[in-house]
């Protein structure tokens, strides 16, 4: 079992918001001092540096994709045309860089660690496909949806083939360490969506329970993909730990900033509809905070937003709440986790990567 469904349970949704109350009133240089701190010392930015090991990613992704059946494809290299930010396996070459540094000094990625990066950028397409069916999504990275053009039977089969392929991959690095590492995150994947089907009477169990949806969901991806190239590239279990927390705690930080955007932004900046989650019957971060505000919220996440005007006046109550300032608070906590694992790691370019990855992620807004 992870680290961090050992723990969620633990979770007191008012301790939580105490913390973040407290966190709030010291000064906006105090919670920027990070920042500040690795921009004076040697700024690099992460996805210049990851690009040489992410070089023909998406080609290489597509030969991993080989099929005869012209439609799916076309499907299947739907999303992988190359104009995504390739997140995912930017994280992945660096923490691979950073531990092989740790590790021997050694500044080249090994052809397996590469390979995990190709496999996580597989799954999480998998994953997205899958999610885009069940939400009954029409749009995702501007643009139609697989199930919109394709009708969700095909959708759901091209991503199912997707994720067979990331698995023949994975198959194919021999390790079976990192077979079972790996693995977990599908299992992660789909005991998160059950997660978010559910809903939690209480306010702590439901806090904690929403925490561990963002795990299961979106962590999980992160944090064993980056434990995954670690234990290829150092034989040390804490420098392994040390990957897999900062992983953890980045991929959280990066879906609460998701949550937040849910608010936030424009659709045509997002790329898909805002007031999706609420539309969709769920109540995350800046709507669980803004209830603390609101207790009339409680009887709408119970029924999951489904009562003519529900959506809208949630919105309302959490535009008029701290929830999303607290949800911010709380992904920066975080991503000052984040960098206080890697840290522990050797001093490297890679390393100062990954820490500004962690500006980054709170700055983004799309």
């Amino acid at each position: 079992m992870c680290h961090f469904t050992q723990r969620s349970s633990t979770f007191s949704f008012s301790k939580i918001c105490n913390i973040f109350c407290r966190f709030h009133h010291t000064s906006t240089s105090h919670l920027c001092s990070c920042s500040k701190t690795v921009s004076d010392e040697k700024y690099q930015d992460p996805f210049q540096l990851g690009r040489k090991d992410l070089k023909n990613l998406y080609e290489d992704i597509k030969k991993e994709l080989l099929v005869s059946a012209a439609e799916l494809k076309e499907m299947c290299d739907y999303y992988f045309d190359g104009k995504g930010k390739a997140f995912r396996p930017m994280i992945v070459v660096l923490m691979a860089r950073a531990c092989n540094i740790h590790h021997n000094n050694s500044k080249e990625v090994q052809a397996s660690q590469r390979s995990v990066a190709i496999i996580a950028e597989m799954i999480h397409t998998a994953s997205l496909v899958h999610d885009d069916v069940i939400d009954d999504a029409n749009s995702r990275r501007g643009k139609r949806t697989l199930n919109q053009i394709w009708g969700e039977r095909k959708a759901v089969l091209a991503g199912d083939f997707i994720l067979s392929a990331a698995s023949v991959a994975l198959a194919r690095i021999g390790n079976t360490t990192i077979i079972s590492v790996l693995t977990q995150v599908i299992e992660d994947l789909v005991r998160g969506e059950f997660l978010q089907l559910g809903s939690k009477e209480d306010e702590n169990e439901r806090f904690a329970h929403y925490l561990e949806k963002t795990f299961k969901k979106t962590a999980s991806l992160i944090a064993n993909s980056c434990k995954a190239v670690s234990i290829l590239g150092c034989p040390d279990p804490k420098v392994h730990e040390i990957a897999y927390q900062y992983g953890k705690n980045v991929g959280i930080a990066f879906q609460l900033i998701d949550d937040v955007l849910d608010f936030t932004s424009c659709a045509d900046h997002l790329g898909k509809p805002t007031a999706a989650d609420l539309k969709l019957g769920l109540a995350t971060g800046p709507v669980l905070f803004a209830c603390r505000q609101f207790p009339e919220m409680n009887a709408m996440i119970m029924r999951r937003f489904s009562k003519p005007g529900d959506v809208e006046r949630a919105w309302k109550y959490v535009l008029q709440s701290d929830g999303v300032q607290q949800t911010t608070y709380l992904a920066q906590r975080y991503c000052h986790a984040a960098t206080r694992e890697i840290r522990k790691l050797r001093p490297s370019p890679e390393r100062e990567a990954l820490i500004h990855l962690t500006e980054m992620v709170l700055m983004r807004d799309k």
